[in-house]
């Protein structure tokens, strides 16, 4: 079936809808019918333009036998050729199946992997440079934990970025970062590399995952901070455990019990939810799996290599020598060419 076969046919379950619910039905089928009305409306609304485009390029075309309008007419071709490849375009992409997810705000994890101290040092940087990039967007960057090393770098880090469409932006960030540099320590100037692991899961909401409290086994302790020494008198860190999964969230940024649980329950949430979407999405488990991978510099998505100023993406093979840029949270140019190249692959593979 072509395209414009497939058009139709959209349009006509579109007008079906209309009629359905325009004739009274109640219950179960109204809500059913009015769910997927308003899933086509967008669509559909493209693909009129888009038809409403290609009728004035006929007509306009018509003209182009008279001498006297020959040349206003193809000034109008030319601009409506354009238009009607933009509208088509938006019409392939708003075919994809939806990730519900995308609309959701997110909770980011960044943790040091290989490179010691030096690795810690980078995600320290990189959770800023998120943070940098949360207030470009106007997002709200709230930090759930923050575990700091002896020398300033980052044993953990998580936060929740709130606003319209989070997921959707942050998501490609998943994976394993790479950085290229000479440690402040390092005498001998040669470049050491070192490794970071980013995550980025979709909030969930209670009503997304539903979690028995026999299934948690929950562990109370005291809050220590960097090198060991205890910053609180009272066990006010918590770790959950959830049975089923095996998961496990710790959490002492506060200073009280109640609030660590209920962070650590957020969290807890938001990784089953993913969990659950990557095992009805088999696709999307392997290409999770190649991204997050074990933390291992060979498993990379991004390398840093502040020698050389440059940041590159290998999953599209972007470069950028704008290094500085990028940890200031100017995150846009590369989160745009991973959204189109991933849009690109979605069309190819649903043969639009």
């Amino acid at each position: 079936m072509n395209l414009d076969d497939q058009l139709d046919r959209i349009v006509a379950r579109s007008e079906e809808l209309e009629a359905l619910l325009a004739s009274g039905v109640t219950g179960e089928e109204f809500t059913s019918a009015s769910r997927e009305y308003a899933e086509l409306e967008f669509l559909v609304s493209r693909i009129n333009a888009l038809r409403s485009a290609q009728a004035e390029e006929r007509d306009v075309g018509q003209l182009l036998s008279d001498p006297e309008m020959k040349a206003l007419a193809e000034g109008e071709l030319h601009s409506l050729k354009e238009q009607i490849e933009t509208l088509r375009q938006e019409v392939r992409l708003a075919m994809l199946p939806k990730d519900v997810a995308d609309a959701r705000s997110a909770i980011l994890e960044i943790r040091p992997a290989a490179g010691g101290d030096e690795s810690a040092l980078f995600a320290s940087e990189l959770f800023s440079a998120y943070r940098r990039y949360a207030d470009l967007r106007g997002w709200r960057f709230e930090v759930m934990e923050y575990d700091e090393s002896e020398l300033g770098g980052l044993r953990e880090g998580i936060a929740t970025v709130t606003g319209k469409g989070v997921f959707a932006r942050l998501k490609y960030e998943s994976g394993v970062h790479r950085v290229q540099r000479v440690p402040a320590t390092e005498s001998q100037g040669r470049i050491h590399t070192s490794t970071v692991t980013v995550a980025v899961l979709p909030e969930a909401e209670e009503v997304d995952v539903q979690i028995d409290e026999k299934d948690l086994r929950i562990d109370v302790y005291r809050a220590s901070g960097a090198g060991g020494q205890h910053v609180n008198k009272t066990e006010s860190a918590v770790r959950i455990t959830h049975l089923p999964t095996g998961i496990v969230v710790a959490m002492q940024e506060e200073k009280s019990q109640h609030k660590n649980r209920a962070k650590a329950m957020k969290i807890l949430r938001s990784r089953i939810y993913e969990q659950q979407r990557v095992t009805l999405h088999e696709t999307r488990a392997a290409d999770r799996k190649s991204q997050v991978g074990t933390g291992d510099r060979s498993e990379r998505i991004r390398t840093y290599n502040f020698p050389q100023g440059r940041v590159t993406d290998h999953r599209i093979g972007l470069t950028l020598h704008k290094i500085d840029r990028v940890m200031l949270g100017e995150l846009d140019e590369i989160v745009d060419a991973l959204t189109q190249a991933d849009q690109a692959a979605q069309l190819a593979a649903a043969g639009l």
